[in-house]
This record gives structure tokens, sequence and C-alpha cells, in this order.
């Protein structure tokens, strides 16, 4: 299955790719649905909308401002178009506004009365399930939408899930001509066709975008990565939400800089990587990559590599395609939510695209830069998702410098090898999804386990 680069890799904000874009995006297309709707069926009714959030997004929904998400969803906004305004302004305008105008009507709409998260009980499809319904003056429901946030930012309505699970079920396909489904596959071609991975990736992506979109997209992220990085940097003070966990990249960023002789790769790395994060735990523009819960890790290796280790920007187009390869074989045949796998499935999967992306740029083979990804996600496998408070920042924001650091280990021990290794990809991300199949949902993003149980409020 195709999965572009430039959808795996998206501009929006912060703190949650899936508890905060996906609801996002979903809203969005609720109300568009209702747009439709409306015009077909004119009414002068007083109607309402109503959002019922589940699992996952129930439990740690505040804390990862899903309310945010919908309320900016069901009036309008795009994560993209979000990411260039003050959120905190926009969002009280909206609360104030008690209403979302469509058709001429005004559709009354309150994230505080008309979110509900309901615990009770989880949808048996996904732990990110919502539930969006355009109510009539009675309370009848006139249109409902089930939804599913996948990880990513990426949604599926009930209906697509169904279709996907359904191997008999007709799906689009995108004919590409580097088709590998497998890293295995990626392998054989590569080899067959004398082509690196970067160079197939791009070949796939040619035949959805033309050269100029890909490059212009690519760049654009490379641009945002960087903006998030030196953002975070610069920031100083307390991060919201009610741990007042202080914000420490800049200050570390600082001291490096003073004393660079004292300075080691894992001192900037994480730097760099817990920049971003707590430029994300505050809301603020990010890319996910391949979620927000993990989107320091690829942007502070390929910072590093560029700041410190002579690489250039246009490198970065190549950096992202090969990471984009290997978080697609993931997400195929496991999962990038750490809802349904636990943080193994986020940091885990940056930390593996990483090391295929630096391996990549540092001159590996095919072979090398499997190796590389491999060892990356082999020594993540387990990792729950016990965000504290449900807040995305302990134990994320420091989880993200290390999925860096051992991002940056694999593809240096990768490159020592000649690429022939004990376990293949395709084999560690089937682990990962043994995994967090048997994981207990107490730590799989509820903050029901783990270290959001195991903490003293002071």
């Amino acid at each position: 299955m195709f999965t572009s680069v430039l959808d795996l890799f998206s501009i929006g904000i912060g703190p949650s790719s899936s508890h905060t874009m996906g609801p996002m995006l979903a809203a969005l297309r609720f109300i568009n649905m209702a747009s439709d709707f409306l015009t077909l069926n004119p009414t002068s009714d007083e109607l309402s909308i109503r959002c019922t959030l589940k699992g996952s997004l129930a439990f740690t929904g505040r804390g990862h401002r899903t309310d945010w998400g919908v309320t900016f969803g069901l009036h309008g906004y795009s994560a993209e178009e979000v990411s260039r305004l003050n959120v905190d302004e926009v969002y009280e305008k909206l609360v104030d506004a008690g209403g979302i105008p469509l058709k001429g009507a005004t559709l009354r709409f309150s994230p505080q009365t008309d979110i509900i998260f309901d615990t009770s009980e989880t949808l048996p499809e996904h732990p990110n399930g919502m539930l969006y319904e355009l109510l009539g003056q009675s309370g009848e429901v006139l249109l409902s939408e089930t939804c599913f946030s996948v990880g990513g930012g990426f949604i599926q309505s009930a209906d697509e899930w169904r279709n996907e699970q359904n191997p008999a079920a007709p799906s689009a396909s995108t004919p590409c001509p580097y088709d590998f489904e497998t890293a295995a596959e990626m392998l054989i071609m590569s080899n067959e066709h004398g082509m690196t991975i970067a160079e197939m990736k791009r070949a796939n992506e040619l035949a959805v975008h033309s050269e100029e979109e890909l490059d212009r997209k690519l760049d654009a992220l490379w641009t945002a990565m960087k903006m998030c990085v030196e953002n975070g940097l610069q920031a100083s003070g307390i991060l919201p939400g009610g741990l007042d966990v202080p914000r420490r990249a800049g200050k570390l960023h600082e001291d490096l800089i003073k004393d660079p002789l004292q300075a080691n790769i894992t001192d900037w790395l994480c730097a760099y990587a817990m920049a971003v994060n707590e430029e994300n735990a505050a809301g603020h523009l990010v890319v996910t990559a391949p979620t927000n819960g993990a989107a320091g890790v690829i942007p502070a290796v390929l910072y590093n590599h560029v700041m410190n280790e002579g690489g250039t920007d246009e490198s970065a187009r190549d950096f992202l395609l090969v990471a984009g390869a290997i978080g697609s074989l993931v997400k195929q045949h496991s999962s990038i939510s750490g809802a349904e796998v636990g943080c193994q499935g986020e940091v885990g999967s940056a930390s593996a695209m990483a090391a295929a992306g630096i391996c990549a740029l540092r001159g590996g083979s095919t072979e090398q830069v499997e190796n590389a990804a491999e060892i990356a996600l082999e020594h993540h496998l387990g990792m729950t998702c016990d965000p504290v408070k449900g807040l995305v920042q302990v134990p994320c924001i420091e989880r993200n410098g290390f999925g860096a650091i051992k991002a940056h280990a694999a593809a240096s021990l990768a490159l020592r090898g000649d690429g022939q290794h004990f376990m293949p990809l395709d084999n560690c991300i089937a682990a990962m999804q043994e995994i967090g199949e048997d994981m207990s949902r107490k730590f799989k993003e509820t903050s029901l386990g783990g270290l959001a149980v195991n903490y003293a409020e002071c």
C-alpha cells in the first residue's frame, strides 16, 4: 500500500497528531458533510453539533487538547492553517462565539458541553474513536459519522476501516514503479535495479506528484522542521498543562555553545530533539514525524547532520524520502499510534526512520540502511505510552532525545558492518505489532498505568 512521504510528514500543531490533529481533520470532514446535508435539506430549525470521544481520546484528550482540535476543525480550520495562528487567542474567540455559522444558519456548539469524554467503553475497531453528530431541534440525530484517529494525523471513517480490514473489499491503489510492500522486497528491488532507497521512493512519489511539487513540499517540510528546532532553542519558561515542567532545551544549547569542547553528540541531539518536543507540548508549530509525540527525533538527527556534520539542505530531501520509505513499512505492517501499540510505535518508529535516513546520507548501502532501521526499532520494543496527566511532556520530551541518540548509534553501528545481520527489519516490525497487541491498554496512551500513576504530585 503506497503511503506518500508528503502524507507521512505533515505540518500542524502540537501536542498530538492522533489526539489533536486527527480529531481536527475528522471534525473538518464532518462539518463539510453537514454543509452538504444542509444544502440538500435546508431548515430554519435550530441545530447543534455533538462530538463524543471514546477510548484513549476520552482518557487523555484533555491533556492532549483534543477539544481544541475538534473546535478548530468544526470551525473550518486545517492543522496547517492553525499552525500559522496564535492558537490560544483564536481558540478563545471560537469558544466565545458559541456556535458555528453554516449555510446561513448558526449551529449551536460549545466545547465545554458538546464535546463528551466518554470513558465507559472503547469502540472495538480502534482505541481512538470519535462520533460526530448533527442534531435537530428536538435532539434527534440528522447526520452522524464515526471516525478513528489511527496515528500520525491519519483518520478513517468506520466504513473505510471496515474496507481496509476486509481483504475482499476493493481498494484504490497507486501504480508505483517500485512497489515494495516489505523491507525484503525493498532490498531485492534495490539490488535488481541498481537504485538506492531514496531513488526508488522518489520514483514512486513521481507517480503521484510532479517533481516540482515533490521537491517544493519536501523543502517546506525541512524548513518547518528547522523552524521547530530553532523556535524551541530560543524559548524559555514553563510549559502549559499544570505539571510546571520547565523548558530545558534552550539552556542546554546555550551551555553547549559556550563550551563546545565539552559537548558530545548526545548533548547536541538531546538539545535539538527536546527543543522540538517542548514546542509540541506548548501546542505550537510541529511536523508529524511520523507523529507529534515523536516529532523531535527525525528533525534532531537531520539538523545535527546539517549543522555539525557537513550536511546540506538539499540532502534533506533524500533523508526524508528514505525515512518515509521505512515509516510506510511500519505503518502498513504494524502501527505508528501510541494508543494501538505504545510508544514503541511512535518514538521507536521515528528512531528507525531517522537511523535509516542518516545511514543513507552517510553513504550506507541499502543493506546497511535496512540494518540501521532494524537496530533502532529493536531497541525500542516494548516501550509503553504512559504520559503523566495525559500531557505530552513526561516522559515524552526526554524520550525524543534518547530516540535521536539511538538512531545515530544504530546508523553508526550499521555502517561498521556489511549490512548482513541476524534479525530482518520485517521481523522486527512484526514483533512490535505482536507486543502491541499483548500490551495492556493501561500502557497505551490512557494514562492509567506506568509512569502516569507513579509520580509524586507536589
